[in-house]
């Protein structure tokens, strides 16, 4: 090249520009910072521009490094020779120094980062129209292998930041984009570079970076597992101040913006992320409180895991969660379960709104809250491996159940099969979790059964398995919704199918359900479902678990008085309707006939017991009958005993059964109790005008004795033909 082709620099100058050694480019860019003066003291700015030319392309845009470095010392020789003056040249100083900070050469790159600090100390906030190039050549330069080119980046970096904090027209809406894509960066350095400028965007009084946190939230929650316990720390800080904001002016937060990405990050497998979002979302319910219904299913779905940690490292998160766990539950109240729009109502009827999308079922219920999704999720959780969480879910559907029922009851198809698997789910879990699992579940399902608006939905029962006599016997419930039928029907075929249910949690499950529900409708119902019931051996199980329930359990003590005295239509009724089932099992039908002073009956019984195949299981049931006639349930009966005269049906069968029995323990405690009637005239004809015999009477003319025995015995041909495999032929 000639020496007119780098005008207005001197051959010496450019020589020196090209040298190798920095002191000679040095005294170069002294040369030009001397030139640039000199033009602008009489306004040459053609000249001032062709020298940014000659710089800014045919040296700095050179191949060769020496140049490049020439070029880039020369360039920040104008701009501090320019001084004030810099702004009107601002792109041509610019744009090629932000070239060589990309550069493969590390020194270019430092020398470009040193380059462009002179710009900047200079013309301050001229250069933010670049501000997004120069940010991101910095994020890329602070993770730069160089540590040279990393430390000239740290002084440029402080320069923008205090350009940016002292600027009134920093772009924020221009580089959010920008800094949202950078956030999820990998690299240590990187992630360290853009917190510190988050940090430093948030303390600038006039800039409102709460309006762009949803932009920035999960990348602060991704940083925030960094490995690096100085950029964690850092993180933390940052997000720990952006929350005292929003707590102090909650007007202007996006709530609903950020639900989804805390519900997200509770779920992560980093301890600090857990908690810190658990607690992000327990100051957003306490803020934003019903704004938040729409979404009570998705932070459902982030909370209820974390209430099962049982390790003390997570106790923390497992206290944060509970906490957000009941505030969640305050924001649902009975008023969201106000009838929907007429036009809503028509899809309940045909079932449509069943099978309609989220955001359709949103549109139709005024309140906002998804109750299918929420549904959707309570019967995932409930199947969780922690019984903690499956105690939660049960009572958030309880909850529901008692706050929304109507709603609720839409969905009662997908909850019911759930809730009755539950019951008999196995577990390794401590005993105490286990029974408050199955309490809950029981209440739960009482609940259904007991609901109001379940009793707006009887027309189902059409669709719903359950025998004819168990059908029609319903409306007789006035209390009780047709899914009370139901669960009854779906409990027996539970007890069923698993006999270990049965014979380890179904007395607890009966004897808590007599707590919750109307007990008379629970034995009645029962007692229809047994007599129709195929499977005779489990019949006779379930009838013998109900009376040992019946005679020994608290919860049963109203029951026992009704039939203890059959004086009413009502009392005589059920009765009859229990000894149809008892009948399964003779012992069992006896006592029943001893429970409700019956005794001319029961001695009736005693006779045909004869014709039975005695087997040890048998004799094994008189011996437990035997105990509980000792028992404080029939202490009325001992007494009775010393009235031979008015009730020698009561001796006579007794007297039956331990004929019955060989002579064992049991025979012997039976004889010793007879024997006190020791001088009596034990077996002499009753008085026609004795109570006995009024009671008998009057008995006789509300209760069929004598169709009762013959359903006796054929409820017993049932058994005998089942046992040697034959089909029972009778009617």
């Amino acid at each position: 090249m000639t020496e007119k082709d780098f005008a207005p620099l001197s051959a010496a100058c450019v020589r020196a520009l090209n040298d190798k050694l920095y002191e000679k480019r040095k005294a170069a860019a002294i040369e030009i910072e001397k030139m640039v003066k000199d033009f602008a003291s009489v306004n040459n700015v053609s000249q001032i521009k062709r020298l940014l030319w000659v710089l800014g392309q045919d040296f700095a845009l050179s191949s060769n490094a020496n140049s490049k470095k020439g070029g880039l010392i020369g360039l920040a020789a104008i701009a501090i020779a320019l001084g004030k003056e810099t702004s009107q040249y601002i792109d041509e100083l610019v744009q090629p120094i932000m070239f060589c900070l990309n550069d493969m050469d590390s020194r270019v790159r430092y020398y470009a980062a040193e380059a462009l600090y002179n710009v900047v100390k200079v013309a301050r906030g001229s250069v933010l129209p670049f501000f997004n190039d120069i940010f991101d050549a910095l994020s890329k330069l602070a993770a730069d292998p160089d540590q040279n080119v990393k430390n000239g980046s740290e002084l440029l970096d402080r320069l923008m930041k205090d350009v940016v904090t002292e600027s009134s027209s920093f772009d924020l809406v221009k580089f959010i984009p920008l800094l949202r894509e950078r956030m999820y960066t990998k690299n240590p350095f990187a992630r360290q570079f853009i917190v510190s400028w988050v940090s430093t965007l948030n303390d600038v009084p006039d800039i409102d970076m709460v309006i762009f946190l949803p932009e920035i939230l999960d990348g602060l929650f991704q940083i925030l597992d960094d490995n690096t316990t100085e950029i964690r720390k850092m993180c933390e800080t940052v997000l720990g101040s952006f929350l005292r904001n929003i707590n102090k002016n909650p007007q202007t937060v996006d709530f609903t913006a950020m639900i989804s990405i805390l519900a997200k990050h509770s779920g992560s497998s980093a301890n600090l992320v857990q908690f810190t979002a658990l607690m992000w979302l327990k100051d957003f319910i306490n803020l934003a409180r019903r704004k938040l219904l729409p979404f009570v299913s998705s932070i459902l779905q982030a909370v209820l895991p974390n209430l099962g940690h049982d390790d003390d490292s997570k106790k923390n998160i497992r206290e944060m969660a509970k906490v957000v766990n009941n505030s969640l539950t305050t924001l649902i109240i009975e008023e969201d379960d106000r009838d929907l729009p007429t036009w809503s109502k028509e899809k309940c009827d045909t079932g449509e709104l069943q099978v309609t999308s989220t955001n359709e079922e949103k549109l139709s219920d005024p309140s906002g809250l998804d109750s299918k999704s929420l549904v959707m999720v309570l019967t995932n959780k409930i199947e969780h491996e922690s019984m903690q969480t499956r105690i939660s879910v049960l009572r958030w559907i309880l909850h529901l159940l008692q706050k929304i029922p109507n709603k609720m009851f839409k969905h009662i198809e997908v909850l019911f099969p759930v809730l009755m698997k539950t019951l008999s789910d196995p577990s390794d879990e401590p005993l105490l979790f286990v029974i408050q699992v199955v309490l809950l579940d029981l209440e739960v399902l009482s609940e259904i059964s007991s609901s109001s608006a379940g009793l707006k939905q009887q027309n189902q029962l059409e669709n719903v398995n359950v025998p004819t006599p168990v059908r029609e016997m319903a409306p007789s419930f006035p209390s009780m919704t047709c899914y009370f039928t139901k669960f009854m029907v779906a409990l027996m075929e539970l007890f069923s199918r698993n006999r270990g249910l049965l014979k380890d949690r179904g007395s607890f499950i009966i004897r808590q359900l007599c707590l919750v529900l109307n007990t008379e409708d629970i034995y009645r119902t029962i007692a229809e479902i047994l007599l129709v019931h195929e499977d005779l051996e489990f019949a006779c199980h379930l009838v013998e678990t109900l009376n040992t329930i019946l005679l020994t359990s608290t919860e049963l003590f109203e029951l026992r008085n009704q039939l203890n005295n059959l004086k009413t239509e009502e009392s005589c009724s059920l009765f009859c309707c229990l000894y149809r089932s008892w009948c399964h099992s003779p012992v069992a039908t006896f006592s029943l006939c001893l429970l409700s002073q019956n005794y001319k009956h029961a001695c009736d019984l005693i006779h045909l017991f004869g014709n039975l195949e005695i087997t040890v299981y048998f004799l094994t049931e008189v011996d437990k009958l035997i105990q509980l006639i000792e028992s404080p349930i029939f202490t009325y009966l001992r007494l009775q005993l010393l009235e031979p005269q008015q009730n020698p049906y009561l001796v006579k069968s007794l007297y039956g059964l331990l004929m019955l029995l060989p002579q064992s323990e049991a025979f012997h405690t039976l004889r010793q109790r007879l024997s006190c009637i020791h001088g009596l005239s034990v077996f002499q004809q009753p008085d026609s005008k004795s109570h006995s015999s009024t009671t008998q009477k009057n008995l006789q003319k509300k209760i069929n004795f004598p169709e009762l025995l013959q359903h006796f015995q054929k409820t017993q041909e049932k058994h005998r033909q089942a046992r040697r495999g034959l089909k029972f032929s009778g009617k």
